[in-house]
């Protein structure tokens, strides 16, 4: 049978400690770390996050054709038609985007 010196595995241990704590990046977190203090983000957190940027957009075409009606000279209206044109897209991914959920749940409800 064989035996293990602890004195050694001590000395060991002492040397890994003392070059963990020594390393000029031993302060700077990992990537683990820094995760468990944060709050992990699920689908419901980027779909409500997606239709918040889709909003603001809305409201940002509304502002722009408001300020082109009230003052046309101080807005390029190139700006105002790719700002709808942006909103459109925006609306058009976000109601695909629904209609492929209300889809996918119905089929998961049926085939139970």
């Amino acid at each position: 049978m064989m035996t293990i010196d602890t004195t050694n595995l001590q000395t060991i241990n002492q040397a890994l400690n003392q070059t963990r704590l020594s390393a000029p990046y031993a302060n700077i977190p990992s990537h683990a770390e820094e995760l468990q203090g944060k709050r992990r983000k699920d689908f419901g957190d980027f779909l409500m996050e997606a239709v918040n940027k889709m909003n603001d957009q809305q409201m940002d075409v509304s502002r722009l054709e408001e300020q082109a009606l009230v003052d046309p000279d101080s807005i390029d209206i190139h700006d105002v038609t790719t700002a709808v044109a942006k909103a459109q897209m925006a609306m058009g991914l976000a109601k695909t985007v629904v209609d492929r959920v209300v889809t996918g749940w119905s089929e998961i409800t049926t085939t139970r």
